[in-house]
Order: C-alpha cells, then sequence, then structure tokens
C-alpha cells in the first residue's frame, strides 16, 4: 500500500520557502539522485528517518545542484518557516521516504533500520 501524503489543514506561512524545500526533498528522493543521496547518508552513517541531522550535515545539498545553486541550505529554508511549517515539512519528508520502492529499501537497508 502506498502512502499519500496529504497536507493538514493548516495554512502555510512561508510558502516559498516551504516550496523550495519540498521541491529539493522531491529531487533528492527521486529516481535520478535517490542512490546517490542514500550512499551519502550510509558513508556517514545517518538514519534516514535522522532529517534534522541531513540538514545539519547539508547531504541534500550534495545532490541537489539546484539547491546549492540557490544559494541557501536546506537547513536554512528549515530554519526559516515558523514551527507549524517545519512540522509539515517533517511531516513530508518522513512520508515521502516510506514510498521508496522495496527494492530500495532493502538495499540500503541499513539506513532504514531503527537500531
Amino acid at each position: 500500500m502506498k502512502a499519500l501524503f496529504e497536507q493538514s489543514g493548516i495554512k502555510i506561512e512561508k510558502e516559498q520557502e516551504f516550496a523550495a524545500l519540498k521541491q529539493s526533498i522531491e529531487r533528492v528522493l527521486g529516481s535520478a539522485l535517490i542512490e546517490k543521496f542514500f550512499s551519502k547518508l550510509e558513508k556517514k552513517s545517518v538514519r534516514i528517518r535522522q532529517f534534522e541531522k541531513v540538514l545539519d550535515l547539508r547531504l541534500m545539498e550534495e545532490v541537489d545542484e539546484t539547491l546549492k545553486k540557490s544559494g541557501k541550505s536546506a537547513k536554512q529554508l528549515y530554519e526559516s518557516l515558523v514551527v507549524t511549517d517545519q512540522g509539515q515539512m517533517r511531516e513530508f519528508y518522513l512520508t515521502r521516504i516510506e514510498e521508496v520502492s522495496a527494492e530500495l529499501r532493502q538495499k540500503f537497508h541499513k539506513i532504514y533500520s531503527y537500531y
């Protein structure tokens, strides 16, 4: 069963920043970059669900050229959001990583493990 992200009824306050970060997540978890992104996570021993650590280590910028060229880091975009927007972004990210194919999840089982 494929989980679908449904945005809550809470209005996004910082729509531009939210959209920029959401698009970066979509690119990083898209078919062209996902294995490169997962390899970076594995190399740095970062679990996929550690969103804040992904941001702190600037791992999205390492694979997303569009984000890198924007002049803003994923962490800067995230921190510019109000708390409710941040919560919705974390929810989007966590939902999106659960939509990854079973084959890729198996291949990168270390980053998906809970321990």
